[in-house]
């Protein structure tokens, strides 16, 4: 038994002895059932908040109007929540009143089947009053009673629906379905961070193209990333892209991804083409074009991660990636110094993966992204950006005036260094001697 599994059954255990029902309610539940290691525990009980916090004096209530009481126990914690009904939604988030009651009528109030069993781990009795194990064993996603009502009282339930059938790899059984996609424009109602969340965690799952098709199909995806609709029969040009248009080469791209990505790299496969349809022209010859997508894409991506409140981190490593995406057409024509520098940014191996998936996503040529492979294995046993040769004050104090041309004179000290054409201090002063002289002082003029 692991430790956060025996942090809960003591907790459980306790009210026990003090003559009250606990159960283990939940996810943890429905984990257990499928040989998943669940994250954490929930217990369940008929105390109320106040005699589980007399039994545990070391709790926290954090949500006492709901009946939610934070049991430490060591260096975690267990959520010990009391049975109850829940009154009405106004919000779309959170019932108005709660009402202390039954485990009979606190399933009724979960979202889904599968969530909403108990297990009694003193005898690890499944308490099913939702017919949850049915579902369960039919793999099979059911809201609990009325699906419309199940989302109206919380919209991001809609979300949920769909990260459970993506990461459990389940159907949705038909009347919820029915309901998700009636309710969908609700999604509008809720918090953009708690919708960003759900989305995320969909993405960056190893499931994540059924996840965007559901999202899709459901009417959700337009609330998240309506800019993602033009995509749809954004024609390409069929000699680079066989494949069809830009929405069925990002969907193609994101099967091509391996299970584990970093969120950047996940959102820049979304978004690298999504100025696609805003630069798409046909020029003289009757070739499609796109010309400019890359920087107008990486400031769209920019103000769409703004939007959903993504971290600085991320927007702008994403955006990184999108803006640099179309430059390793160029990679064998670059200047070595300018190669190093790209590929001494932090994000560059996102920007690599990125780099592979388009090209598998379309033409299947990783002519580029092997050549790249085989620079980094060039410069593996180096720093690619090594120490500088020179620095500022060595310049000024060879008699170069402060100011803005002594960083201009470094990059070209260093463009240099990284070309292997300088390899030492003395060269360097060399070559600006050579190359920049210092203008002669006043008054030096023969004569």
């Amino acid at each position: 038994m692991n430790e956060s599994r025996q942090r809960a059954v003591d907790v459980a255990a306790k009210l026990r002895k003090a003559g009250f029902t606990a159960y283990f309610a939940g996810g943890c539940v429905r984990d257990s059932l499928l040989g998943l290691e669940p994250h954490d525990y929930d217990v369940a009980t008929n105390a109320r908040p106040e005699q589980v916090q007399a039994l545990f004096p070391k709790s926290q209530a954090v949500g006492a109007h709901f009946g939610v009481v934070v049991v430490r126990s060591g260096p975690d914690h267990v959520e010990v929540a009391t049975f109850r009904t829940d009154g009405s939604y106004k919000d779309g988030r959170r019932p108005e009143e709660v009402t202390f009651s039954t485990p009979e009528e606190d399933a009724q109030r979960r979202d889904f089947t599968v969530n909403g069993l108990f297990l009694d781990p003193a005898t690890d009795e499944v308490i099913d009053f939702v017919g949850g194990r049915a579902d369960l064993a039919a793999l099979r996603l059911r809201a609990i009673g009325s699906p419309a009502a199940r989302f109206q009282e919380d919209h991001l339930r809609l979300m949920r629906a769909v990260r459970f059938a993506t990461t459990l790899g389940w159907e949705i059984e038909p009347l919820t379905w029915a309901a998700i996609k009636a309710e969908a424009p609700s999604l509008a109602k809720i918090s953009i961070e708690r919708i960003r969340g759900e989305f995320m965690k969909i993405m960056l799952h190893p499931n994540r193209v059924r996840g965007l098709d559901l999202l899709d199909e459901a009417g959700l995806l337009i609330h998240i990333l309506p800019e993602m609709e033009a995509l749809k029969g954004c024609e390409q040009p069929p000699q680079f892209h066989p494949e069809g248009d830009v929405w069925v080469h990002t969907r193609l791209m994101l099967s091509l991804l391996p299970e584990v990505v970093s969120a950047p790299l996940v959102l820049s496969v979304l978004l690298h083409d999504i100025a696609k349809p805003a630069t798409r022209t046909i020029d003289e010859t009757g070739r499609i074009r796109f010309n400019g997508h890359d920087d107008l894409g990486a400031r769209m991506s920019g103000d769409i991660l703004r939007r959903l409140k993504f971290s600085n981190g991320i927007i702008e490593a994403t955006g990184e990636a999108v803006l640099q995406h179309m430059k390793f057409m160029h990679v064998r024509e670059m200047r070595l110094s300018r190669l190093k520098r790209w590929m001494a940014q932090p994000t560059f191996e996102d920007q690599m993966a990125l780099h592979r998936v388009d090209c598998l996503g379309c033409h299947g040529m990783l002519d580029n992204y092997e050549f790249m492979r085989a620079r980094q294995l060039e410069f593996a046993d180096e720093p690619v950006i090594p120490p500088p040769l020179i620095n500022g004050h060595d310049l000024m104090r060879a008699g170069y005036p402060p100011g803005k041309e002594i960083g201009r004179l470094l990059g070209l000290v260093q463009d240099q260094q990284l070309e292997g054409t300088l390899t030492s201090r003395e060269e360097a002063f060399a070559w600006l001697a050579r190359e920049w002289p210092l203008p002669a002082p006043a008054g030096s003029a023969d004569g």
